[in-house]
């Protein structure tokens, strides 16, 4: 993956496209934060340790949907609309994910589109990604 300073950039790109967006974090295969964060002037509903165990469970649960590819195909992203919030994952290369929070009025008709669309084209300008 691209550096810590390019993966900043992605992140800020993200929380830039609906002012429903709350974070954008990039996990890697290990459950560890490598970029990202919350938008300013959003405060997060989870303390640290509590991230600490997502972003883990969120590294797992991404590895395992592998299981499901030869049958379905591969996984472009998952959504769950919660109580609260609507928490996306997105895969990125060598297991590390995309993590994306947003209010619940965000139009998640089109927003995980245009996220796609981002990674498609990074992808693109980076062989790594």
């Amino acid at each position: 993956m691209g550096n810590v300073e390019e993966l900043e950039k992605i992140c800020q790109k993200i929380l830039k496209l609906d002012p429903k967006m709350r974070s954008a974090r990039i996990i890697n295969s290990r459950g560890h934060l490598m970029a990202g964060g919350m938008k300013k002037g959003i405060m997060s509903l989870e303390a640290q340790k509590q991230d600490e165990m997502m972003f883990m469970e969120l590294a797992l649960r991404v590895r395992m949907r592998h299981e499901f590819d030869h049958e379905f195909g591969q996984v472009h992203f998952s959504m769950s609309y919660r109580e609260k919030v609507i928490v996306m994952s997105f895969p990125l290369a060598n297991d590390d994910v995309l993590l994306v929070s947003s209010e619940k009025e965000l139009d998640f008709g089109k927003v995980p589109f245009k996220i796609l669309k981002i990674i498609v084209s990074l992808k693109n300008k980076m062989s790594t990604f």
